[in-house]
């Protein structure tokens, strides 16, 4: 049986699932890329979301490739629409977003980056999730990443279209 949804994570709703699809990635120390991945929103009834996240390579024959990312965190709902976002990479890297809901768009911002010595050097990054507009009766969700890192500025990194899977 599952727990009730806290009040406080109605604005998030939208989100509880489990999302698979593809996406892109570009940066300018990289080959552009293109990835799969499967995203899990949960909840146990307490005030705050339980994130997933992995990815993996999609080859230039269409074939699954090698694992790629993955991050896992919770997801905060605060007062006035306010979120905090924790996230863990095992890569080294932990980042904490501060952001804002508004209907089904999210957007993000790192207030810090901290990363263990062997840890490549990302120093700021920006999110936006949203359901993207209805399509074959369905709505996915949409999701940009921006990344500041490897002497690099702020700029586009990632995206991807997810359909929810249950």
């Amino acid at each position: 049986m599952e727990p009730e949804l806290h009040p406080d994570l109605k604005p998030l709703e939208f989100l509880l699932g489990t999302w698979k699809g593809a996406g892109v990635g570009d940066y300018p120390t990289i080959e552009a890329f293109n990835f799969g991945q499967e995203v899990s929103f949960t909840h146990n009834g307490k005030p705050f979301l339980i994130y997933s996240s992995r990815s993996w390579l999609i080859e230039k024959d269409g074939s699954v490739g090698r694992p790629l990312g993955t991050e896992t965190g919770y997801w905060r709902p605060q007062p006035d629409n306010a979120l905090e976002v924790t996230l863990a990479h095992p890569t080294g890297i932990v980042e904490i977003y501060l952001g804002r809901v508004a209907f089904h768009r999210i957007d993000l911002q790192t207030d810090v980056v901290a990363r263990t010595a062997t840890a490549k050097e990302v120093t700021a990054g920006t999110r936006m999730y949203g359901l993207l507009p209805e399509e074959n009766g369905a709505r996915d969700l949409g999701w940009v990443y921006e990344m500041a890192a490897m002497g690099q500025d702020l700029q586009p990194h990632l995206s991807a279209r997810l359909k929810k899977v249950d």
